[in-house]
């Protein structure tokens, strides 16, 4: 940004931060977040980089993202395993909301190599249909080993976006099976896509996916088997005690066929989640597991730079030798780190 050089209104001269190659670019953040604001694509797409690569100025990022802005955007989540179609029924939902005139923002969460931490990143090019939209901010984010099918700059890129004027968040996730329940902590309604001939009924009781789903999605409904899928869905369903029962909604994403269906079933639950009030008890329980988890990465900071592995190896040792329990030692290092 041309002006980037320009003091802020503090007084206080632009910041270095680190950009990828190891270059350094001064950044002035009252300004890059008033052009994000102002739903400048560049802009988004800085600060959401700047936020994934735990950008030295993410602190002030962070504080002026919040300053006199409660938290608007809706946030839903799309889970299922690999293969019954989360990219295209995400672009299928991308275009129900706009046809309902809403802004829409994509978080598209892809898995990284264990051995390099690079992401194909390939969801953008299942939702070419709305690159050219100026109402919708399409974003790949790697997975960077974090598990549980997100990524750890997940919670601030969502607020990135809803400073940016997105009225709906879609977060599609890996897609790791059966560990992936991450999602119903982060969003405002979890969608569970599903697909016929994949066993994914008799996995979703096994692993918990049911107790997470506002919404199931069975994907593929042109195949056999798809409706003994929905019958065996609606089974469970009905076997489990909850004040929102999910509804099961067949589609055919790649056709768009159900995406209305689908945006339906996600404006009821939201209904619900505001007459219920479980709308703010979600977001409450959000915000608590955000301060976690900053909280605990700087806990981390510190065991690291006290040298904490050591520390932690001479504990074992002494563990080891019987001259110590666990629980005295993590209290030693603990006393240590405070």
């Amino acid at each position: 940004m041309g002006d980037s050089g320009v003091a802020d209104r503090q007084g206080r001269p632009p910041v270095e931060d680190p950009a990828p190659g190891g270059r350094s670019v001064a950044v002035e953040v009252s300004d890059l977040v008033a052009r994000a604001r102002g739903g400048q694509p560049r802009a988004v797409a800085r600060l959401i980089s700047m936020v994934e690569n735990g950008s030295p100025l993410l602190r002030e990022i962070t504080a002026r993202l919040c300053a006199d802005r409660p938290y608007r955007a809706r946030v839903i989540g799309l889970t299922g395993s690999p293969g019954v179609g989360k990219s295209t029924s995400t672009g299928m939902l991308v275009g129900a909301f706009r046809r309902r005139g809403k802004k829409v923002g994509v978080l598209a969460v892809d898995p990284s190599s264990p051995f390099t931490g690079g992401a194909l990143l390939g969801d953008r090019v299942r939702m070419q249909d709305h690159a050219t939209d100026p109402e919708v901010f399409i974003r790949s984010m790697a997975s960077r080993g974090h598990l549980g099918g997100l990524s750890w700059a997940t919670p601030q890129a969502l607020r990135v976006l809803d400073a940016a004027g997105c009225e709906v968040i879609l977060i599609e996730t890996v897609g790791v099976g059966q560990a992936e329940v991450d999602i119903a902590s982060l969003a405002d309604t979890t969608v569970v896509l599903l697909a016929p001939g994949m066993g994914d009924g008799i996995q979703a009781a096994k692993a918990g996916i049911l107790e997470i789903a506002d919404v199931f999605v069975v994907n593929k409904a042109d195949r056999d088997g798809a409706q003994a899928t929905v019958r065996e869905l609606r089974n469970m369903v009905a076997l489990v005690e909850r004040a929102w029962k999910p509804p099961i909604v067949p589609t055919v994403a790649y056709r768009g066929e159900g995406a209305e269906d689908v945006a339906d079933a996600l404006d009821a639950h939201l209904a619900y989640l505001e007459k219920s009030g479980e709308l703010d008890r979600r977001r409450h329980v959000r915000a608590r597991d955000e301060i976690e988890a900053i909280a605990l990465a700087a806990l981390r900071s510190r065991f690291a730079d006290l040298h904490g592995d050591q520390r932690l190896d001479a504990l074992a040792t002494r563990v080891l030798d019987a001259d110590l329990d666990p629980y005295r030692a993590a209290d030693e290092l603990l006393a240590a780190i405070g």
